[in-house]
C-alpha cells in the first residue's frame, strides 16, 4: 500500500514538472573565498617569505624562468590557508580578498629562522657550509668541508664541527638541512604578524 502512495505522488504532473525543471541560483564565490594563490605581476624578489612560512611541505617553491623569480603553487598540496599571500612583502601573490584586508588592517609579517646544530650528530663534514647559498654571498671561495676565510657567512666548520656565526643571515631555504648527511640540522621558522603604525 505504501509503494502505491509514493508512486501516485510522484506520477502527479506537478511534481514530475517541479522535478525536471527546478533551478538552483548560479554558485558565486564570496569575496572572503581563498582559492588557490595566484600571481599578481608584480616582482618578486626571491626573499623566500612564502616559502619558508607555507605549512605544507611541497606547496610552494620559488623558481626562476628566464632570469626573473616567481613562486611557483603545487595545487595538489596547497591548502588555500593563504599564509603566503599574507607574509609576501611586495604583494606578488593575491588569493580572494586577502591582499585587501591585509592592507586595510595593516599586518607586516616579521620572521627570523634559528639554525639549531645537534652537535652529537654533526661530523664536521661541511656539506651544510657549502651548499649554503647565503654563506656564498660573504665568502664566494668557501672550500670543500666548509672552510671559510671569512666569519661573516652563516655557518662554517670550527674546530670540526659545524658553527653558527650569523643566524640573522639565514634565508631559511633549508639547503643545509637538506645536504646534512646525518640529519644533525634543524632550521626552525618563527614568524610574527605585527600591526603597522599608522
Amino acid at each position: 500500500m505504501t509503494v502505491f502512495t509514493y508512486l501516485r505522488e510522484f506520477c502527479r504532473l506537478s511534481w514530475l514538472k517541479a522535478f525536471f525543471t527546478v533551478k538552483t541560483p548560479p554558485l558565486t564565490k564570496p569575496s572572503y573565498f581563498r582559492d588557490f594563490p595566484e600571481l599578481t605581476g608584480k616582482e618578486c624578489t626571491h626573499c623566500l617569505a612564502c616559502k619558508m612560512i607555507c605549512p605544507c611541505p611541497g606547496a610552494i617553491d620559488v623558481v626562476q624562468t628566464d632570469g626573473v623569480w616567481n613562486p611557483q603553487i603545487t595545487q595538489g598540496h596547497c591548502v588555500r590557508c593563504g599564509y603566503c599571500v599574507e607574509a609576501c612583502p611586495e604583494d606578488v601573490l593575491t588569493s580572494g580578498d586577502l591582499l585587501a584586508r591585509k592592507k586595510d588592517q595593516g599586518l607586516v609579517f616579521t620572521h627570523e629562522y634559528i639554525i639549531k646544530i645537534d652537535t652529537n650528530l654533526c661530523t664536521g663534514c661541511g656539506n651544510c657550509s657549502t651548499a649554503c647559498p647565503a654563506n656564498h654571498e660573504f665568502d664566494p671561495q668557501i672550500s670543500a668541508g666548509g672552510t671559510s676565510n671569512s666569519v661573516e657567512g652563516v655557518i662554517r666548520v670550527e674546530f670540526g664541527k659545524n658553527k653558527v656565526m650569523h643566524n640573522e643571515r639565514c634565508k631559511g631555504c633549508k639547503v643545509c638541512m637538506e645536504t646534512c648527511p646525518n640529519g644533525a640540522i634543524h632550521v626552525i621558522r618563527n614568524v610574527v604578524a605585527l600591526q603597522e603604525e599608522t
